[in-house]
């Protein structure tokens, strides 16, 4: 789960974490009373809420450019906060849609001497935290990773010990701080840690972390997401959830306990196992085929789960064909094939639908099918699954 920058910063305030001043606000009305908690001569930073990258350099479908303004004044803000609040921003990453800016953050600009990189995010190989730092700040972490690698400082935090104070030394010496500003990133460090560790995150960045010319840090950005399988742990958290923020389709899905990701294809995909349903959608695309979307059912779905999972799936006015891929092992073919038979009954599916069962009691779920006088197609194995939906896809268009 993702959180806007104001909400991590308010997090981060929480544990001591040093962030500028700043107010959120949703609706025009607040603009001129979060301007007035602001000094008459003092500069002000208005940025779009987002769920995205590049807001600075993103452009509003108004044509407005820049959905984060440094403003002299607080008329320049007022303006600037007039031209994002409901408008439309595009940004690399939100794709040629964009997002609708329903949240302003105005905060005050600080005055930057130095920027800097610094992340904590879950290693998978080694599968602990894992401290990422760099003296480059501002910019992708990605570039300075192909560029000059020799800039990036990676620490390993052994989740039974956690930070431990010669790593939090390590990575400010990296950094080249010396003296109280040594003192304030390790102080910073083990803090984030912290954080990091207590809500179960699977991501803390700052970038940038900046030294002001009096020699003090402060997270001048922070982006956060949380694990989705610890959520019921931090009810707090799960408040802050945005929910225009994500598709409606993944929102409907997350009710029923299925794991579902929307993308730009017409062929449906319903799967259980994550590593199956990407093999799913790498076998379509070989086919010639767009996968419309990621969905697990998991090992143990359920008939409203799986009807559920239909109708979701034919919510999307792109989809054109749906592929059923199931293995069963804990969740039986028979069972499966019955929850299949009650779910299209159920929601009249319309398109063409390919059904492939391997497994525990497959015999029994593929007479089941043959059986239920539904217009389905089954297939013997994955790739004449995939081979065959194509297909149908293509030659009803």
């Amino acid at each position: 789960m993702n959180i806007h920058e104001y909400q991590a910063k308010e997090l981060f305030a929480s544990y001591g974490i040093p962030v500028p001043k700043g107010y959120a606000i949703n609706d025009r009305n607040g603009i001129e009373s979060a301007l007035a908690k602001f000094g008459d001569n003092e500069a002000i930073v208005v940025k779009s809420q987002i769920h995205a990258g590049g807001r600075g350099k993103g452009t509003f479908t108004t044509g407005y450019k820049g959905g984060v303004k440094v403003c002299k004044t607080k008329e320049d803000a007022k303006a600037a906060a007039e031209a994002m609040l409901g408008n439309i921003l595009v940004t690399h990453q939100t794709g040629a849609a964009g997002r609708k800016v329903n949240t302003l953050y105005f905060t005050e600009a600080s005055k930057i001497q130095k920027e800097y990189y610094l992340a904590i995010v879950m290693d998978r190989s080694s599968s602990k935290p894992v401290i990422i730092a760099s003296t480059e700040g501002g910019v992708d972490i990605e570039t300075v990773a192909e560029h000059t690698p020799e800039k990036l400082v990676k620490v390993f935090i052994n989740p039974s010990l956690g930070i431990r104070p010669h790593q939090a030394r390590q990575v400010a010496f990296a950094l080249g701080f010396k003296g109280d500003t040594q003192k304030q990133c390790i102080k910073l460090l083990t803090s984030l840690y912290k954080f990091f560790w207590e809500n179960d995150c699977s991501q803390v960045e700052i970038n940038p972390l900046i030294t002001t010319p009096e020699g003090n840090l402060v997270a001048l950005d922070a982006k956060v997401n949380f694990d989705d399988n610890a959520l019921y742990r931090h009810e707090k958290i799960v408040a802050l959830r945005d929910f225009n923020e994500e598709d409606s389709k993944e929102i409907e899905a997350s009710k029923f306990s299925l794991s579902y990701i929307a993308l730009d294809g017409n062929i449906a995909c319903m799967v259980n196992g994550a590593g199956l349903a990407m093999s799913t959608m790498d076998i379509i695309k070989q086919h010639g085929g767009e996968p419309a979307n990621f969905l697990d059912v998991g090992g143990g779905a359920t008939e409203a789960q799986v009807t559920a999972a239909f109708n979701i799936i034919l919510s999307d006015k792109n989809v054109k064909g749906i592929l059923v891929n199931i293995f069963g092992g804990i969740m039986k073919c028979d069972i499966i094939a019955n929850g299949v038979i009650a779910a299209a009954r159920n929601v009249k599916i319309s398109v063409p639908l390919v059904v492939r069962l391997e497994g525990t009691n497959v015999k029994e779920g593929k007479e089941l099918l043959s059986g239920s006088g539904l217009p389905l197609v089954t297939a013997d194995s994955l790739d004449d699954a995939a081979s065959k939906i194509v297909k149908l896809v293509k030659s009803a268009a």
